[in-house]
């Protein structure tokens, strides 16, 4: 009988395996778990509201779909790779992109690396590791060199809490005080390899900037505020909250930290300095 030619587009080969047989396995160590699906890539990019006139910045290219289709979109992409065998793969697999300039693929720790040698105007976009993702949006939106905008694929849950919940926490508030954070859409556990054992989502950061703190100093006290008013979750805000100024901002006596909105925060910030 007549073999049937395989025609599912959820095998069309992009990336890495576009340009090379060489196998790739995703490294426990690194907290890889690679995107397989295409058309998945390419809704995270469509999301991310590229032009030819961006700069990307993407973490972990893994095989190389994000990559493709961000440059599919972007006018220049630059990627920070720790892996080294994923490494000379990407190089392979984007060498005509590469040697056109359209690409820059960096050997790097992205916990390690400089962000100050980022252009002035960039956006990022990736698949993250799950447990980076509070580390890697904090020194982001902390940075002196900020991005336009962000767009990761986190833990389904993780974007909720920030995006959706009613429930504040320090992650949530740490971000909303330098952008607007959006649950963009889920993402099946099954569009990864490793298969994960959560759904993930696309979550995105706009509108980012430092305009809700008049000082460095300011900022040094907001994350001052919400670490201490987070101390411990059971009690009552005023008593974790012992300080000077709190009587002249109109917050409920008996609430807790997590029920407290951003605007409030920056009211007890703004009376406390």
């Amino acid at each position: 009988m007549e073999r049937r030619k395989r025609t599912d587009k959820k095998h069309t080969r992009t990336g890495i395996e576009k340009n090379t047989k060489k196998s790739v396995r995703p490294k426990k160590s690194l907290g890889q778990n690679f995107l397989m699906h295409q058309s998945t890539a390419e809704r995270i990019a469509e999301s991310a509201d590229l032009t030819s006139d961006d700069t990307v910045f993407e973490i972990g290219p893994g095989t190389g779909k994000l990559t493709r289709a961000l440059l599919a979109r972007a006018g220049k992409v630059i990627a920070v790779e720790a892996d080294g065998e994923l490494l000379e793969q990407l190089r392979e697999a984007f060498a005509s992109e590469i040697s056109e300039g359209r690409f820059e693929l960096v050997h790097a720790d992205i916990r390690e690396f400089n962000i100050a040698q980022l252009p002035d105007a960039y956006k990022i976009v990736a698949n993250i590791p799950y447990y980076l993702t509070g580390e890697l949006m904090r020194r982001f939106l902390e940075s002196d060199h900020q991005p336009s905008s962000i767009t990761f694929l986190v833990q389904k849950e993780v974007a909720e809490r920030i995006a959706r919940s009613k429930k504040e926490s320090i992650l949530s508030l740490s971000i909303k005080i330098y952008g607007t954070p959006k649950y963009v859409f889920t993402v099946p556990r099954g569009a990864f390899q490793p298969i994960p054992n959560v759904d993930s989502a696309v979550l995105s950061v706009r509108n980012i900037s430092k305009d809700a703190f008049s000082s460095p100093e300011q900022e040094t006290l907001f994350f001052t505020l919400i670490r201490a008013g987070f101390a411990h979750k059971r009690k009552l805000l005023r008593s974790n909250l012992a300080i000077a100024g709190f009587e002249t901002v109109s917050i409920p006596e008996k609430i807790r930290a997590e029920d407290l909105e951003l605007k409030d925060w920056i009211l007890l910030m703004e009376a406390v300095s």
